[in-house]
C-alpha cells in the first residue's frame, strides 16, 4: 500500500477494475430530480441514465457533494491508516466540487488532504487520478506528484459537440451569456474546455450536422496531434461520448485511419456531466499519455 491515498469524484468514469486495482477512493456526486437526491452510483449502466432522464417530467440538475458526503471519504481514507491523501475533482470552472472539498479539507483533523483542481472531467480528471495513483504507489511524494499532475493537465484538452445546447443553456454551464446561446439553437455547438485557463465549457465553433461537427474536430485535432509530435509528447485520446456508441465508434474507426500511432480508448459522459450535455454528445478528450510521465 503506498503511503499517499488518491480520492476523486465519482466524475471522473475511471473503470472499476482500475478503481479496484490502485485503491482509489470515490465521492458519490449528487444527481438531483426534483425534490429526490440520487447520487451517480445509481446508474452503473450509463444509458440507464439518458433513458430516465428523456423519460422524466422533471429534468435533473446537480449539485456539488456535501461536506458529509465528502467528510466520509476522508474518514474512510484516515481508518484505512492513511496520513496524506491527494483529492483530484473536476474542474471548478463549472462546478463547485473543488470549493467543497479545498473548505472539507481546511476543517479536517489528523488527513493532511490536497485538493487538485483537475480543469476538466470524465476520463480527463481519470486519467490526472490514475497518474497521481501510479506515482504514490512509487513511492513518489506529494510536491512530486503535484508537479507532474500540473504538467498533465496543461498537456489536456477536449473538444466535444452536443446535439442541442439546451441543456446547457438551462443548467447555466457555457460561459459567454445569452446572446451566444441564442446564436447555437438549432445547430450542433462545437466546445471546448481550456485546461490552461479556468477550466470553463466555451462554445468555439458550430455545424449544421455532425458530420460538420466532425470535419471541424478533424481538423483542430489534426494540428494538435502536430504540435504533440513536435514537442515528443505520446498522445493517449478518450473518444467519450453520452449514449451515442455508435457515432463514437464511427470517429473512433476513422482515427485510427488517420492517425494509427495514436492510442484510442472509449469512455463515458457519465449522469453528472450528461446533466449538462444532453444525450448524444461526442467528443475528443486528449493528453500526453500519463503513463509516460511516470519516471
Amino acid at each position: 500500500m503506498s503511503e499517499i491515498a488518491i480520492i476523486t469524484d465519482s466524475s471522473s468514469y475511471i473503470a472499476a477494475d482500475l478503481l479496484e486495482k490502485h485503491h482509489i477512493y470515490i465521492v458519490d456526486n449528487p444527481v438531483i430530480f426534483g425534490e429526490t437526491v440520487y447520487h451517480e452510483s445509481r446508474w452503473p449502466v450509463n444509458p440507464d441514465f439518458y433513458r430516465e432522464m428523456a423519460s422524466s417530467a422533471v429534468q435533473p440538475t446537480t449539485s456539488q457533494p456535501s461536506t458529509g458526503d465528502i467528510e466520509a471519504v476522508f474518514d474512510q481514507v484516515k481508518a484505512d491508516g492513511y496520513k496524506q491523501a491527494i483529492m483530484v475533482t473536476l474542474s471548478s470552472g463549472f462546478s463547485g466540487t473543488y470549493e467543497a472539498a479545498v473548505s472539507t479539507a481546511k476543517q479536517y483533523q489528523d488527513l493532511d488532504v490536497h485538493v487538485w483542481d483537475s480543469k476538466i472531467a470524465c476520463i480527463g480528471a481519470g486519467n490526472q487520478a490514475l497518474l497521481a495513483a501510479d506515482l504514490a504507489e512509487k513511492g513518489y511524494p506529494v510536491d512530486e506528484i503535484l508537479k507532474r499532475l500540473l504538467l498533465l493537465r496543461q498537456r489536456t484538452g477536449v473538444l466535444f459537440v452536443v446535439d442541442s445546447i439546451k441543456h446547457l443553456q438551462r443548467t447555466g454551464r457555457l460561459s459567454g451569456g445569452q446572446a451566444l446561446v441564442a446564436g447555437l439553437l438549432s445547430i450542433k455547438p462545437i466546445l471546448q474546455i481550456d485546461t490552461n485557463q479556468q477550466g470553463k465549457i466555451d462554445a468555439i465553433a458550430k455545424a449544421r450536422k455532425m458530420t460538420g461537427a466532425w470535419e471541424y474536430i478533424e481538423a483542430a485535432f489534426g494540428k494538435t496531434v502536430a504540435t504533440y509530435k513536435k514537442n515528443g509528447w505520446p498522445l493517449r485520446v478518450m473518444v467519450i461520448d453520452a449514449d451515442n456508441p455508435e457515432l463514437a465508434d464511427s470517429w473512433t474507426d476513422r482515427a485510427k485511419v488517420l492517425w494509427p500511432e495514436i492510442v484510442f480508448e472509449g469512455g463515458i459522459i457519465g449522469p453528472l456531466i450528461g446533466v449538462h450535455t444532453g444525450e448524444k454528445a461526442v467528443g475528443y478528450l486528449w493528453a500526453q499519455d500519463y503513463k509516460t510521465m511516470e519516471d
